[in-house]
């Protein structure tokens, strides 16, 4: 394996790239361009990235062989099973197989590869099918999706809110979709990723509305 293509891939330590660190990188399919978050290789095994398709492009058909999770960051995202606008959360299983299009453009958070053995159910939550719950202190949740110890929601964070001090038990990562996430460690705007391995501490805070996508509990057996 050419070690250069490996991004990010030690979950022991913590990885930032924030949206004014973005750098797009063309993918093998005309109109389809990448950010690359964290990557075990070129174009296969463990990967998490920003992918962006250009109006009318599409990808060509291929399986998932570890499974595939989808965010729509924005436009609509669409394959021969149907239409996905921007908010829509998709698991691909293990297995799986697709191929993906757009009409008029789109950006997604994608992660490749990152199942869990047993984990083989196929979800799609569209926007009108999400209802924000109250979470700890004055936070909203949208949970999106549980297996064993992982779990995957949308958090709303108001204007000014501070949460307490807090441990990651098998780690945290966090995707901002809306506003800036701030904690000890910095200011992560709009765009930004940031992942913090098993039984790492923070002490996050907004200034703004703010609204992130995040993981946990999926670092420990990596």
């Amino acid at each position: 394996m050419n070690i250069e293509t490996r991004l990010n891939m030690d979950f022991e330590k913590v990885a930032c790239i924030l949206s004014s660190d973005h750098q797009w990188e063309k993918s093998p399919a005309d109109g389809v361009s990448r950010i690359p978050l964290e990557r075990e290789a070129e174009e296969h095994g463990h990967t998490t990235s920003i992918v962006k398709f250009d109006p009318d492009s599409f990808f060509p058909p291929h399986s998932h062989p570890q499974g595939e999770e989808v965010y729509v960051l924005e436009g609509v995202f669409s394959d021969e099973h149907g239409d996905y606008p921007a908010g829509t959360y998709i698991r691909n299983p293990p297995g799986s197989h697709h191929k993906p299009f757009t009409r008029e453009g789109c950006t997604l958070f994608v992660k490749l590869d990152q199942f869990q053995a047993d984990d083989d159910k196929h979800i799609v939550i569209k926007p009108e099918d999400q209802e924000w719950r109250p979470g700890i202190g004055n936070l909203q949740v949208i949970a999106l999706h549980t297996h064993n110890c992982e779990s995957t929601a949308l958090v709303f964070w108001p204007k000014n809110e501070v949460f307490q001090p807090h441990t990651h038990w098998g780690g945290e990562e966090v995707f901002v979709i809306k506003g800036q996430f701030i904690d000890e460690y910095g200011s992560y705007p709009a765009g930004s990723w940031i992942r913090s391995p098993h039984l790492s501490k923070h002490y996050p805070r907004v200034e703004e509305e703010t609204i992130i996508l995040v993981k946990v509990g999926h670092l420990t057996d990596i």
